[in-house]
Parts: structure tokens; C-alpha cells; sequence
């Protein structure tokens, strides 16, 4: 199977969206013929330093930028839009050549995860498979009043470029013309559905690689009476800090601490918060940390809580289900995907007050119940295992790729018959 994956984003070694374009074509070159369309600007030296070191002669590399304007990405957010969306016009002249050349079976959409921008490379004359992509998800407008003015201009003009997004031509075109749109959650989801995308399935952009959950399966699952709640992330207004700091506070729970790895324009209102609710001598804030030390303290710890309001994947809730810690969080876009009720507590959100309450009750809940947590750990570490290794999703995207070319074949020979017919 010759497969061509578009992966503007795309690193290894890296999280999010440059983690997911590398460890998914990785994978696939491990059972397919495989040529990815990327750039060059943040990504080549650490791929071609990586295939140096383990060679892999199924995956080519096709590096691009906009000519003349191909350092455009670096002036700021709106500047990075515009470049990422002509490169996606380019990638497809690009394809178009290169596809007369090897004469691909399937073409895959990659990276960016995001469902408001189009791909040109559904127009190629072979199957098209989008995603997972994401982006539909919003923080439940009840949330808003607790966001800073900084907070609510981010979110007004987030809606902004969705509505745009969706009523662009090229976008309705892509879904229309993918015979597979996957959606990293049930809100985008619909959104998808809106824009005459069919058939859309939920299935979640995030993994760990094999050796990432033996590393952190190897953490002890103690049943401690002193518990240690953490939360990772960046501090931004919709990552819910504010309301888990307001939870822990409420539970009271006088043998507990509460650490929160991360920075970002909320640090210094959650410093001022945390004085203001009494609670500075047990919350303790560190800053951005390297990923071994995240996981350092995060062994130290027992359950992670992960109040994100609207987003897409969620890393950080399968660092924590692999490492044996139960994941409190919102029912809510990709941590909703990843979390079940065997592996963790997910609560609703309705509004900031209702969120509180019921996050300190869950957090009072798991503090209470070794048995709980011992039972939701090991649920989490075989979940992890059997659905979010990037060596088993690899290949369960294989199977999917083959699945929609014998769909296309069937489908094309059904045709033929009805045209001999008639």
C-alpha cells in the first residue's frame, strides 16, 4: 500500500501536534510504503537526525515552504494561520505531481488537528481520510463570567475564526469529499456532521509510545494516606484551574496537598486566589518543568485532576492513566474521549459553582478510597495499554486505510456494473 500523509506539523520527541504527525507516520511506515508532505522550518534536523539513527526505508520525507513568504509563520498567531493555509494549497500541487509519479493508493490528513481549515489534498482522485481533527469544542458559556477580559477577547475571537472556518467553500469541500472524517470528540463531531462531513467517527489523536507506558507503568500504586492531587498544564483561562483550586479549598481535606506544574498569564491570579482561600500552605505551584521531571513528580503523586474546559486532546490524562493515577475532569472534549468511569471521575459542567462542588466531592471521594483509586489505576494502565499505544493505533489506522480502499473498490465495481448495465 503506497499512502501519502500531509503532516504540516510534524517532529519526533515532541508532544501535541508535532508528536501526533511523526508518531502517526512512524507507525504506518511500519506496515505501508509511506511519503509525508511537511515543512521544513521547525522539524527537518530533528527527522533526519532520527532516521539516521533508526532508518526506516519505507517513510520519505517531502519538505516545502511558501516561496518568498515562507517565514511569514513567525510574525504571530494570525501570520502562522495564513501561512498554514497556503502551504495547504501548495501541498496539493505538490501531491498532484507527485502522485503521477508513484501513483498513491490513499492520501491522509494529518496534522493540523483542526477540523475550520480545509485540505486541498481531497481533490487528488484517490480515497481521503481527514483527521482525527478537532477544534468544535467550546467552555460552556456559563464559564465565561469567571474569564478574565484577556480570557473572553481569546474565546470571542476563537468562535470568530470557527464561524469562518466553517463557512469557508474548500472546508465544506473537504468534508464532503473525505471517505472517512474522524473527530477527536463528540463536539466537533457534530460540528463536522453541520458541514456535510459523512460518515464521522470519535477516535482520539493522542498516544504514548511503548516505551513511555513501561516507563510509567513501573510506578508504584501506593495506598497512602497522604494524598497528592497535581495538575499539568499550561496556566490559561480555559485549562479550569481556578475552579480545581476552588474544589480543593472547599474539600478541606487537611491531609492532602494540591501541586500544579505549569506557567502561563494566570499564574499570578491563581497565586492571589489560593491566598485568598487560605489554602497557600498546601497548594505549592511549580514552574515549567522538562518532561522527566513531570514525571518524576507526577510518581509522587496520586491522582490527577484536569479541569480543561474545551480541548482537543488531553496528553496528560494518558501520562497519568499509565502511570496508575485516577484522572478527575470534565466530561468534556478529549479527556472525556480518553477517561471512562472505570479509570476515573468525570464530572459534568454546567456552571462554575456545580463544577466546584462536585470536583471537591470527587476529590474527597478518591481521597477517602485507597480501594478506589488501587481499582481505577490498574483500569487506566490496561485501558492505556490496549487502546492508546501508538505501535497498536498504527495499526488499527493500517486496517482503516485498508478497509476504505476495499469500500472504494466494491464501490467502483458496483458503478462499473451500472454503467455496463445501462
Amino acid at each position: 500500500m503506497k499512502v501519502l500523509l500531509s503532516a504540516y506539523a510534524c517532529e519526533p520527541g515532541r508532544g501535541t501536534e508535532p508528536g501526533v504527525g511523526w508518531n502517526t507516520v512512524w507507525e504506518v511506515a511500519k506496515h505501508c510504503e509511506v511519503w509525508v508532505l511537511t515543512r521544513p522550518d521547525d522539524g527537518r534536523e530533528a527527522i533526519e537526525a532520527e532516521l539516521a539513527r533508526h532508518p526506516q526505508p519505507n517513510l520519505h520525507f517531502i519538505y516545502f515552504t511558501l516561496p518568498i513568504i515562507g517565514g511569514i509563520w513567525k510574525l504571530g498567531v494570525g501570520a502562522f494561520q495564513i501561512h498554514y493555509y497556503l502551504w495547504q494549497i501548495q501541498a496539493y500541487f505538490v501531491a498532484r505531481k507527485l502522485h503521477r509519479e508513484v501513483d498513491f493508493d490513499l492520501v491522509h490528513h494529518v496534522t493540523f488537528v483542526k477540523y475550520s481549515n480545509p485540505s486541498f489534498l481531497s481533490l487528488l482522485p484517490i480515497p481521503f481520510l481527514w483527521g482525527p481533527v478537532g477544534g468544535g469544542e467550546s467552555a460552556p458559556m456559563a464559564f465565561s463570567q469567571d474569564f478574565s477580559l484577556r480570557g473572553k477577547i481569546y474565546e470571542a475571537l476563537r468562535n470568530v475564526s470557527r464561524w469562518l472556518g466553517e463557512r469557508d467553500p474548500f472546508t465544506r469541500m473537504t468534508a464532503r469529499r473525505s471517505c472517512l472524517t474522524r473527530a477527536t470528540t463528540e463536539e466537533t463531531r457534530q460540528r463536522l456532521l453541520k458541514i456535510g462531513a459523512t460518515p464521522v467517527e470519535v477516535y482520539s489523536q493522542v498516544g504514548l509510545l511503548t516505551e513511555e507506558i513501561a516507563r510509567l507503568s513501573q510506578y508504584s500504586i501506593a495506598d497512602s494516606t497522604s494524598i497528592k492531587f497535581i495538575s499539568i498544564g499550561r496556566l490559561l483561562h480555559w485549562k479550569g484551574f481556578h475552579l480545581s483550586v476552588q474544589a480543593f479549598a472547599k474539600a478541606n481535606l487537611a491531609n492532602s496537598e494540591y501541586w500544579i506544574i505549569g506557567d502561563g498569564p494566570e499564574h499570578q491570579p491563581l497565586i492571589t486566589l489560593v491566598e485568598k482561600l487560605g489554602v497557600a500552605d498546601r497548594i505549592t505551584f511549580w514552574q515549567e518543568l522538562p518532561r522527566d521531571k513531570v514525571f518524576h513528580l507526577l510518581s509522587e503523586c496520586q491522582v490527577l485532576v484536569h479541569p480543561s474546559l474545551h480541548e482537543s486532546g488531553g496528553f496528560v490524562c494518558l501520562e497519568a492513566m499509565a502511570a496508575g493515577r485516577p484522572v478527575i475532569c470534565f466530561d468534556l472534549g478529549g479527556p472525556a474521549v480518553q477517561v471512562t468511569d472505570a479509570t476515573g471521575i468525570k464530572i459534568p459542567a454546567v456552571n462554575p459553582q456545580q463544577a466546584v462542588e462536585d470536583l471537591a466531592i470527587a476529590m474527597t471521594q478518591l481521597n477517602q478510597s485507597g480501594a478506589m483509586r488501587i481499582q481505577m489505576a490498574q483500569a487506566g494502565r490496561t485501558m492505556v495499554k490496549e487502546k492508546f499505544d501508538w505501535s497498536a493505533k498504527g495499526q488499527q489506522l493500517v486496517q482503516t486505510y485498508q478497509t476504505i480502499l476495499d469500500e472504494s473498490m466494491n464501490s467502483k465495481k458496483t458503478d462499473d456494473s451500472d454503467e455496463i448495465a445501462g
